[in-house]
C-alpha cells in the first residue's frame, strides 16, 4: 500500500511565482501588498537564483534574500523557497564542463539555457549538496518560509542524458540489477546482431547508430536508469533540507515530465506534489484548435487526473495567467476573460488545494519576455488582476471543499514499464497513445469521471477495489505480480476490461512464447490466435455487438474463448477475420473480465461503460451538454459537483433536483445558463 502523503493544505489558497532578482527593490513591498490585496497569500522564489547566494565558487552571501525575506515578514506573505539547481551558474559550467548534459552523439549542451546539467556528475552533485545545504541552513528557519521546492520541473526541456558521467553511472545501475554480464546479455537479447558484451567497459548509454535504432531492451533499462537518477537527485536534496525545515513546512517539486517515476519520487523524497498547468498551450499559433479532436484546454483535465494518481491532494505551482511564449517559440494569444477562472477551477475540481499563478509580472528581459504574468510590462492594474481577485472570492465561497476526495467509479490502469516501453516500441506507442486519448475523450463527453491507478511495487488489491471498473488498455508488459493483482481484483468482484496485445512481453520487453493474454489467460477465458494492424488499404473494421456496429480501432487481436463459461459478446464484421470473436466476457470469482481484441475508440468505450453500468453516474442529478465537464468530490458525507463550461458560447444545464449553489448558498433546480467559460459548484 502506498504511504499517505505527508502534507495537505487544510484550506484552499492562492499564490504566485515571484522573482525579486528581476525587479528593483523599491517594487518589492508594493508588489507583495498588491498581491495580498487581491487574495494572493503565498509566493515562490529562488529556483533560478544560485548566483544570488554563491556569485563565485565558494563565496557565499545571503544579503539579497535576507533583505527580501524581511519585506515578506513585514507584509506577512508566505514563501515557498526553491533550490536553485535547475540553472547552474556560468562560473560552475565554465570551470567544470563535465557537469553538462550531452546529446546522444556526445556534443555538450552549453551554458545559456536551463536544465543543461546531468544528474550523475559527481562534481555537480558536490556543488548541489553544498548550495542546498547553505540555502536550508540559512533560510529554512525564517518564519515567512512555509515550504521548499526542489529544483524546477525535473526532466523538463530534456529527459535523456548522454554524458560520460551517465555512462559510468549506467554501468553501476546495471551491475546492481543484473550482477553479471551473462545475465545482462540474456535480458537484453544481446545475441541478436552480435551485440554481446564481454566487459562492463563495453556498455554505454544509447549512442548514435544507423537510423538511431537501438536495442529496445537496453533502451527500456536506460529509461529506468534516467528515472532512477532523477529520483536520487531529488532525494539527495530532500535529505539535506529535512535537517533544517521547521515542523509543518513541506518539501515538494513541480512536474510532471517523462522518463520519471513521479510516484516513487513523491514517496521517497517529497511531502506533497505540485504540477504546472498551462492549458493555453492548446491555443498556440502552431495548433489548430478549431479543428482539434482532443478537447483543447479541457485536455488538461487528463493531465490533472494523472497528477491526482501521484498525489490525491496536490498543488499547482504554476497556473496559466497570461499568454505563453518565448522569444524563440510557443507564440500564443492571451487567455480570454474568464479563462483564468476556468483553468483555476479546473485544477481545483481535479484535486488542487493550492493554486499559484505564473507569474506576478511579465519579465521585461530574457528568453521568457512573452510568457505573460498577471501584470504586464506596464505594471498597471488590469483585467487579469481583477480576475485573480474574483478567483479569490470564489475560493472563499467553496472553502469547505478543501481536502475533499475526488470520486470515480472507473479507472484506467497504468504502469511505468508499459509507459516506457511505448517510448521504445512504436507498435506499442501507436496503440497506447490512440486508446488512452479516446478513453479520456469518451469519459469527458459522456460525463463519466475517471481516475488513473498505477500498478506499483507497493500497490495492493485494496487500492484497485475502490473502482467498480478498471480498463487496462494495452498491458503488453505483464509480470507475475501485476497479473496476480488484477486477478485478485476480479476475484473480489471487480470488472476488468482488457484491450489488444495484453501479455505480449516480459519486464525486459522481450516477447514471451505463450499465447496472449499470457499470464491473464486464466481470468479472461480467452486466447489470441492471430493479430494485425488495420492497414491503410483496409476499410474500418467494426464489431457486431447485438446488432450494433462499433469501430474496433487500429489494431485487432482475433480472439477465441477457451473457458467453459466464456461468452462471445461481439464478432468482427469485416476484414479476413469477419465472424471471429472481437469481445469475450468471462466470469471469474465474484467479478468478470471483458477481453476486447481492438483498440479503444470513443464509441466502443461508451458502449463498454454502458454495458458494465458506470456510464453517466450523475445523470439522475443533472444533464449537461458535451462542452461542459463534470467532476465530483466527497467530504464528511457531503458531495460536491463541479461543472465547467469550456466554450465561449453560453451552455444550458438542467438540474433535476434541488442542490445548493456554493456561490449564492441558495437552493437551485431546473434550467441554469452558464455564461462563457463559467463554472459552478453545487452541494448535493
Amino acid at each position: 500500500m502506498r504511504k499517505q502523503q505527508n502534507f495537505k493544505w487544510n484550506t484552499l489558497s492562492l499564490g504566485t511565482c515571484y522573482y525579486p532578482e528581476h525587479w528593483d527593490e523599491r517594487l518589492w513591498k508594493e508588489d507583495l501588498e498588491r498581491m495580498l490585496a487581491n487574495g494572493i497569500q503565498t509566493i515562490r522564489i529562488g529556483e533560478f537564483a544560485w548566483s544570488k547566494v554563491e556569485p563565485r565558487e565558494g563565496e557565499f552571501t545571503f544579503d539579497f534574500f535576507d533583505r527580501f525575506l524581511e519585506v515578506a515578514a513585514q507584509t506577512e506573505i508566505k514563501v515557498i523557497f526553491g533550490t536553485p539547481t535547475a540553472t547552474p551558474p556560468a562560473w560552475l559550467t565554465n570551470a567544470y564542463p563535465e557537469v553538462l548534459n550531452c546529446r546522444m552523439d556526445g556534443v555538450k549542451f552549453r551554458h545559456g539555457m536551463r536544465r543543461h546539467y546531468n544528474y550523475n556528475s559527481p562534481v555537480y552533485q558536490k556543488f548541489c549538496k553544498r548550495i542546498v545545504e547553505k540555502f536550508g541552513e540559512h533560510y529554512a528557519r525564517h518564519p515567512s518560509v512555509v515550504g521548499w521546492q526542489i529544483d524546477n520541473e525535473m526532466n523538463c526541456e530534456v529527459d535523456e542524458f548522454y554524458s560520460e558521467s551517465d555512462t559510468l553511472a549506467f554501468r553501476e545501475f546495471l551491475k546492481e540489477k543484473y550482477k553479471t554480464l551473462e545475465a545482462l546479455n540474456q535480458a537484453w537479447g544481446a545475441v541478436f546482431w552480435n551485440q554481446e558484451y564481454t566487459g562492463w567497459e563495453e556498455v554505454y548509454v544509447p549512442r548514435t547508430t544507423i537510423h538511431n535504432s537501438t536495442n529496445p531492451h537496453q533502451t527500456l533499462d536506460y529509461i529506468r536508469f534516467v528515472s532512477d537518477s532523477a529520483v536520487k537527485f531529488c532525494k539527495m536534496q530532500s535529505d539535506i533540507l529535512r535537517k533544517y525545515v521547521k515542523p509543518g513546512d513541506f518539501i515538494t517539486t513541480n512536474g510532471m515530465f517523462q522518463n520519471l517515476d513521479n510516484h516513487r519520487m513523491t514517496d521517497e523524497a517529497l511531502d506533497v506534489y505540485t504540477y504546472d498547468s498551462y492549458p493555453n498551450f492548446a491555443y498556440c499559433l502552431c495548433e489548430d484548435p478549431k479543428h482539434s479532436q482532443n478537447l483543447n484546454d479541457r485536455r488538461w483535465s487528463d493531465k490533472l487526473t494523472e497528477v491526482r494518481s501521484i498525489c490525491p491532494h496536490f498543488g499547482i505551482m504554476e497556473q496559466q495567467s497570461g499568454a505563453n511564449g518565448w522569444n524563440t517559440r510557443m507564440e500564443a494569444p492571451a487567455p480570454k476573460p474568464g479563462q483564468m477562472m476556468l483553468w483555476a477551477m479546473q485544477s481545483i475540481a481535479h484535486g488542487a488545494d493550492y493554486v499559484s499563478f505564473f507569474r506576478w509580472r511579465t519579465c521585461t528581459f530574457g528568453t521568457e519576455i512573452y510568457w505573460h504574468g498577471i501584470l504586464d510590462y506596464d505594471n498597471r492594474d488590469n483585467r487579469k488582476l481583477a480576475e485573480v481577485k474574483r478567483i479569490y472570492d470564489r475560493v472563499q465561497a467553496i472553502q469547505e471543499t478543501a481536502g475533499a476526495e475526488n470520486q470515480a467509479a472507473v479507472a484506467v490502469v497504468k504502469d511505468y514499464s508499459n509507459i516506457w516501453d511505448a517510448k521504445v516500441d512504436v507498435w506499442h506507442q501507436r496503440l497506447a497513445w490512440s486508446s488512452e486519448e479516446e478513453i479520456f475523450l469518451a469519459s469527458q463527453v459522456n460525463h463519466t469521471p475517471m481516475d488513473y491507478v498505477y500498478l506499483l511495487d507497493s500497490t495492493e488489491v485494496e487500492e484497485l477495489t475502490r473502482y467498480r471498473v478498471l480498463i487496462y488498455p494495452h498491458g503488453l508488459i505483464l509480470s507475475e505480480r501485476k497479473a496476480a493483482l488484477l486477478k485478485a481484483y476480479v476475484e473480489e468482484g471487480g470488472c476488468l476490461i482488457l484491450g489488444a496485445r495484453t501479455g505480449q512481453k516480459d519486464e525486459n520487453g522481450k516477447c514471451v512464447m505463450m499465447p496472449m493474454p499470457g499470464l491473464l489467460a486464466e481470468v479472461t477465458g480467452s486466447d489470441v490466435w492471430e493479430f494485425t494492424f488495420v492497414g491503410p488499404a483496409d476499410d474500418k473494421v467494426n464489431m457486431n455487438w447485438n446488432g450494433i456496429l462499433l469501430d474496433t480501432g487500429i489494431f485487432n487481436d482475433i480472439l477465441e474463448p477457451i473457458g467453459s463459461n466464456a461468452k462471445v459478446l461481439a464478432e468482427y464484421a469485416g476484414n479476413y477475420y469477419k465472424g471471429q470473436p472481437a469481445l469475450i466476457e468471462n466470469p471469474y470469482g465474484n467479478g468478470k473480465v471483458l477481453h476486447f481484441g481492438g483498440t479503444f475508440t470513443q464509441e466502443n468505450v461508451k458502449a463498454l461503460l454502458e454495458y458494465v453500468g458506470v456510464l453517466k453516474p450523475y445523470c439522475d442529478i443533472l444533464e449537461l451538454p458535451k462542452d461542459c465537464e463534470i467532476t465530483a468530490k466527497e467530504k464528511e458525507g457531503r458531495t460536491y459537483i463541479f461543472v465547467l463550461n469550456y466554450v465561449e458560447e453560453p451552455q444550458e444545464i438542467f438540474i433535476k433536483r434541488a442542490v445548493k449553489d456554493m456561490d449564492t448558498k441558495e437552493q437551485v433546480q431546473g434550467k441554469i445558463c452558464l455564461g462563457a467559460y463559467e463554472t459552478k459548484v453545487y452541494e448535493l
